[in-house]
């Protein structure tokens, strides 16, 4: 059951957001849907998936990436989920801080206590929601899958581990190398346990080397991987790892466009200077 919270006009068609009840996250969830016109107008269109970074929600792409206008053009539909489970009952970072908990659930399958009853974000981005979503909106079942940071890191791992599920998939300054790099090591050490063993199914790099590639539903040839990330972005060093993605990549027969950009940073000052380029990469596949 989809809860209609609020509805806003833009670009002749409609952003929606929702509440239900999750049951892999045993939790109530809000999350965001871009309609364009042809979705108002009775066609049932592709939809790109977004996940979102560190402490963002589904607000934070809808309101400042500046997708709308283009996805409009396109006949595509946009899909933000929010980055975590949420409410009293879910369990947030022991130290109170603001790289793990509430906001970062990490797009993984929790097999970690107290994490494990609600921290389920993969199975809940890549069959919970858009089974419910496909049913209930129209939608295709045509998707595509992006994100941002924490949320790129989530678009990987949906496409390297669910081959066929996606038609296409990109990523802006991605966590690439989770198992490698402080947020991801405190994340999967929480939710995964301690062994780095535990973590490789969950690292974009580690699937790669695995010899795991992003399938399309035909399955004929990698789906071609599309990576932006700024070079003033103040986490690329500690955090991001892009180099090793496109080490990672290149041995495993995957394709890569890994474009460095210039002065930009981890902002979405950054995402909307792109995202266009985002949109038609995936509408090339989605509307083909």
């Amino acid at each position: 059951m989809l809860e209609l919270l609020s509805e806003n006009r833009c670009f002749a068609g409609v952003h929606r957001r929702y509440r239900h009840h999750s049951r892999e996250l045993d939790c109530a969830m809000v999350f965001a849907v871009f309609l364009p016109p042809a979705a108002l107008a009775g066609a049932r269109v592709p939809a790109l998936w977004w996940l979102s970074g560190l402490t963002c929600s589904d607000e934070n792409v809808m309101q400042k990436a500046g997708a709308q206008r283009r996805a409009a053009q396109l006949g595509l539909a946009l899909v933000a989920p929010d980055t975590s489970p949420r409410g009293e009952q879910v369990p947030g970072d022991p130290e109170g801080s603001w790289d793990f908990g509430h906001g970062a659930g990490f797009y993984v399958d929790a097999t970690q206590e107290p994490w494990a009853r609600h921290y389920r974000m993969h199975s809940y981005v890549v069959h919970e929601l858009p089974q419910l979503l496909e049913a209930q909106l129209p939608l295709n079942g045509r998707r595509g899958i992006s994100g941002h940071s924490m949320g790129g890191h989530g678009a990987l791992l949906c496409a390297l581990r669910n081959p066929g599920r996606y038609d296409s998939v990109s990523a802006f300054a991605p966590i690439a190398n989770p198992s490698t790099c402080p947020w991801g090591q405190k994340a999967l050490g929480h939710l995964l346990g301690p062994d780095p063993d535990a973590w490789a199914a969950w690292d974009a790099c580690r699937l790669l080397a695995a010899g795991h590639t992003a399938q399309g539903p035909g399955g004929d040839a990698p789906l071609p991987l599309l990576v932006d990330q700024g070079t003033a972005d103040p986490f690329l060093e500690a955090q991001l790892h892009p180099q090793a993605l496109a080490e990672a990549a290149a041995t495993a027969g995957q394709p890569l466009e890994l474009r460095l950009q210039p002065g930009y940073d981890h902002s979405y000052f950054a995402i909307a200077s792109f995202i266009d380029d985002h949109l038609n990469h995936h509408a090339r596949a989605l509307l083909a």
